[in-house]
């Protein structure tokens, strides 16, 4: 059982990187304004099954596999984890828009994916108009301000960035558990059709998958955090107007303030509000999520 995206034609994209050539593999559907959509971890893109396929109607929709996820490429990670940086994964997503030839776009990430939209977002301004991320704060106001309430919840942040083969060999036992016990205590497994977990499964599953995921986190504890510093130090800020919605019931809801945390990384209008659901917004609320992102990147 395949997930379903009605009307859209799946493709790979081809290009150069530092790292060697990278395949990004995505969905294409609609018509209309490019809108980019950037999914999470141990997701992929089918993470936008309920929601694509109507936003479609008004945008020309791209939904792609982040480097290391689905059927995206999979190299292994440099020592310095810079195969995964945010910054690396942003310029594969660019190079994808730009390769389709949209020079400015909309874009929306959840999770992992609202963090390279964060940074594709500050190192390539030109090209997004709007950005909206889904229940995340920055990386770097999370890690400086980290919780014994957040150490205990998202415990994985600090498990994935263990030295590889660390994490990768454990969750490798059995990774049908794993996935359960991380994503379950989130949402509950009940929200994932079977062909969405049978996706997600297939990830958790993949040693070359597995690697990349831990090697985005790892990558998130390191040069993420040098490179967010550095903005910081520069006063590099955000440029065009951003939304967040966060979960009402998840943890970023208990121990951060995303409003506040954004308008510090931005020099343009920040909005957002809460969403009556924990962390997997596109899976728990598509309607609202819809109704919100066709207001904002209309």
């Amino acid at each position: 059982m395949q997930v379903c995206f009605p009307g859209f034609e799946s493709h790979m994209a081809s290009f150069k990187s530092d790292d060697g050539p990278i395949e990004i593999a995505y969905l294409k559907g609609g018509s209309g304004p490019p809108l980019l959509l950037l999914h999470g971890f141990p997701q992929t893109k089918a993470i936008w099954e309920l929601v694509a396929p109507e936003l479609a109607k008004h945008y020309t929709v791209i939904a792609s596999d982040l480097r290391g996820y689905g059927a995206s490429s999979k190299p292994h990670g440099k020592s310095d984890h810079s195969t995964y940086s945010k910054r690396a994964m942003a310029a594969d997503q660019n190079s994808l828009m730009r390769g389709l030839g949209f020079e400015q776009f909309y874009l929306l990430g959840h999770d992992r994916g609202g963090r390279v939209s964060h940074r594709l977002a500050l190192d390539f301004p030109e090209s997004v108009l709007r950005l909206m991320v889904l229940d995340i704060s920055p990386t770097l106001t999370m890690y400086e301000n980290t919780s014994m309430d957040f150490a205990k919840g998202y415990w994985h942040w600090f498990f994935l960035i263990q030295p590889e083969p660390v994490p990768e060999t454990l969750i490798g036992l059995n990774p049908e558990y794993w996935l359960k016990n991380h994503m379950g205590r989130h949402a509950g497994t009940e929200i994932f059709t079977p062909s969405r977990w049978a996706e997600y499964l297939l990830g958790a599953s993949s040693p070359e998958s597995m690697h990349a995921m831990c090697e985005d986190y790892r990558a998130a504890s390191s040069i993420d955090l040098i490179h967010d510093r550095e903005d910081r130090n520069l006063g590099k800020k955000l440029l065009m107007p951003l939304k967040v919605l966060w979960g009402e019931y998840g943890l970023v809801n208990k121990c951060f303030k995303p409003i506040e945390d954004w308008k510090k990384v931005s020099s343009s209008e920040v909005t957002g509000k809460t969403v009556p659901c924990g962390h997997y917004i596109p899976e728990e609320q598509p309607v609202m999520l819809l109704t919100e992102a066709r207001e904002y990147f209309k």
